[in-house]
């Protein structure tokens, strides 16, 4: 990465631009330029092989009054994270979603959050500010202080404007937000000849909580409950990922036996997750007997999750410094023979799904996410590996002991809902594999160091069972100045919008299963 950054700062020295580059405390290398040379140091990034815009965000008053905006990008093969700083003058920026599709859902919860406007971007609707909170009503900004803002009236002229499709037969089918069965709200705007899917619009944030505000001004060991709750099957990840931030920030390594545990408790967490998704593409084509044994080992996966972690959904485990409880070893080995048990029973159930014809029928070439779809949209996770992109947060940027105790990461090449089905079988073995190996050489020792950073700011990245999750940490005295998220929810969301298309309507909650996405991932 650092010719990369030699790359960029040679460009921006013969247009005559400044640019200042040095490493954060998460290791990634930043280099702070003007609004003007944007452009130029877009243009060399794109030129570049492999380099994929993975995040976009502002943070205000951050080393001078103003704002500031970071851009994020991951070149695939390379450890090190290359950060564009780019001091604003005002509120105005540049749209770089001509060269970075997905920067333009960034740019949209950017301009929502603070007021920053993008000139040339293609798409300016509201993101997670519907219709109800007026023009102004921006709740990232320093001087908004949480009180409750009276409703907007809503005109024809501010409704959320969807894509019309027309042509002879083209009608829409709008589905939510509210829905029949106890899901979070979404809604779903399908435009549909027959049965056949030609186009499909989501639109999200119902329940947007104000997570990242509510942690403004608050101790770290405050923040990390708060992480836990951004969504409630990745509580283990989002707590690794913020601890791993306050950590950089302090310049602590936590002790061996700690990152021991904390991966057991992501590895257990990545087995429920898949678990529930095996089951739930079976029962969404009507083989419950089939998705009944993937059931039973979740349930059993959550009990040893209450009995290691004292939470069955793993809270309260990973804090700042290490973990809140060390298990005994002897719970641990027992966690190790039952695996080599559930590895059998496992097995089994698979059979039951791979010997049923009809339900392979409904699987194959059914919600095709296409491979080239993976680096523009930021695609990560079991999304982007069953459809043929060989990525893994954990193999590409090892955090903890992963760089020792290293995942072999499953990947597909038809992208469609059996390969999905696939991909999430194979990682379930592989975690497997790891929580033997980890548990097999657990260190002895403590499990906690004293972290309490003053000021400071760092990026880190996890693989959550959805895919990578990013969490940028800000602090000032102690307290959290500014948290940024971004799950892979939020970019994997896009997928479903690609992969319906040409398929049947009653095809769509198989889709939608197979990726499993979050609606809370998206509502911070």
């Amino acid at each position: 990465m650092q010719n990369l950054t030699s790359l960029v700062e040679h460009h921006l020295y013969q247009k005559g631009f400044d640019s200042r580059s040095r490493r954060g405390s998460g290791g990634e290398i930043h280099l702070s330029i003007s609004v003007v040379a944007l452009v130029e140091a877009v243009s060399v990034l794109k030129t570049q092989k492999d380099v994929v815009l993975i995040g976009l965000w502002a943070a205000q008053d951050f080393s001078a009054e103003g704002f500031t905006l970071f851009y994020c990008f991951e070149r695939r093969g390379a450890k090190d994270l290359f950060v564009l700083e780019v001091r604003l003058v005002g509120n105005r920026a540049i749209s770089i979603a001509q060269e970075y599709p997905i920067a333009s859902y960034f740019q949209r919860e950017v301009t929502d959050g603070f007021g920053i406007e993008f000139s040339g971007a293609f798409d300016t609707r509201r993101l997670f500010l519907h219709e109800v909170y007026g023009d102004d009503f921006h709740p990232l900004l320093k001087s908004f202080d949480g009180r409750r803002q009276e409703p907007s009236k809503i005109t024809p002229e501010r409704e959320y404007r969807f894509k019309e499709i027309s042509g002879e037969g083209v009608y829409e089918i709008p589905v939510g937000p509210v829905h029949a069965g106890i899901i979070e709200p979404g809604h779903f705007r399908f435009s549909v000849i027959g049965e056949t899917i030609f186009n499909l619009e989501i639109r999200h944030f119902w329940k947007h909580r104000g997570i990242e505000k509510l942690a403004e001004g608050k101790p770290p060991d405050e923040v990390i409950k708060l992480a836990e709750t951004v969504s409630g099957d990745e509580s283990a990840a989002n707590a690794c990922g913020f601890a791993m931030a306050i950590e950089n920030i302090a310049g602590v390594s936590i002790p061996r036996r700690a990152w021991q545990l904390r991966m057991i408790a992501l590895e257990l967490e990545r087995i429920y997750s898949h678990l529930g998704d095996l089951a739930g593409m079976s029962v969404d084509v009507a083989y419950p007997v089939g998705a009944a044994p993937f059931f039973v080992l979740r349930e059993e996966i959550l009990r040893w999750n209450a009995g290691l972690t004292g939470s069955r959904f793993l809270k309260g485990f990973i804090v700042p410094g290490g973990c809140a409880r060390d298990p005994a070893q002897d719970d641990l080995e027992n966690l190790r023979r039952y695996t080599l048990s559930f590895s059998a029973r496992f097995n089994e159930a698979l059979d039951g799904v791979y010997d049923s014809a009809w339900v392979i029928d409904r699987f194959e070439t059914t919600g095709i996410v296409k491979r080239e779809l993976a680096a523009p949209l930021n695609l990560t996770g079991p999304t982007a590996r069953a459809a043929g992109t060989a990525i893994d947060t954990r193999v590409d940027h090892p955090y903890g002991l992963y760089e020792e105790f290293k995942p072999e990461v499953e990947t597909g090449e038809s992208g469609d809902v059996l390969s999905r089905f696939q991909v999430k079988a194979g990682e379930i073995e592989e975690s497997l594999r790891l929580i033997g190996d980890i548990i097999e050489k657990t260190a002895s020792g403590a499990v906690m160091v004293e972290c309490r950073p003053e000021n400071g700011y760092a990026l880190s990245l996890v693989e959550a069972a959805r895919g990578q999750n990013l969490h940028w940490v800000c602090l000032k005295d102690g307290r959290i100045d500014r948290w940024k998220i971004r799950t892979s929810s939020f970019c994997n969301w896009l997928a479903i919008q690609h992969a319906v298309i040409g398929n049947i309507v009653p095809d769509f909650p198989l889709i939608n299963k197979s990726l499993n996405l979050s609606y809370a991932g998206n509502d911070l």
